[in-house]
């Protein structure tokens, strides 16, 4: 699953990776968590940015799912781009389930439409083209190893998006 982080505040001058949830946001991160819930989807690894917002977005959903997983903070879905997101999940443990990727725009929509392989669900598809919304999730099929991701087919299935 591919996360984009929650609705966050204005920068206010200060340093870009340091803006926090709004409120807003804090109510994206439960009806999201509401909804994949509802589909019995939770993450086994939790792969998220070093930005604030990207961090309290996994902390805001794994509280209100009660997810119990440990996240693994990276630099490179906050300063990478689509092949450092990929890279990332190909360094998964290859025993994971399901892994989530809390990261940012352009990459996650970037990210899932590369892997929107034959098959994929088409109105998926056009969603992400246009990118996603704060809190959207890009629900993606791999079937092989996950060091194959991005490099053997995979399917995007699925798109959330919270209306908050």
């Amino acid at each position: 699953m591919l996360v984009r982080h929650a609705k966050a505040g204005g920068g206010d001058g200060g340093n870009d990776q340091d803006r926090q949830l709004s409120e807003i946001g804090y109510e994206q991160c439960r009806i999201v968590s509401r909804e994949l819930s509802s589909f019995g989807l939770a993450p086994s690894t939790a792969l998220v940015s070093k930005a604030r917002r990207a961090k309290q977005t996994f902390n805001a959903m794994a509280a209100a799912a009660q997810w119990a997983v440990e996240p693994i903070i990276l630099d490179a879905l906050y300063t990478g781009y689509v092949e450092d997101a990929l890279a990332a999940i190909r360094e998964v443990d290859p025993q994971a389930g399901t892994v989530m990727v809390f990261g940012h725009e352009p990459t996650m929509s970037a990210v899932a439409y590369k892997l929107a392989g034959p098959g994929s669900d088409p109105h998926a598809v056009a969603r992400v083209r246009r990118g996603l919304p704060t809190t959207g999730v890009a629900v993606v099929q791999v079937d092989g190893p996950w060091e194959s991701v991005g490099l053997e087919p995979t399917k995007l299935r699925w798109v959330f998006t919270p209306l908050a």
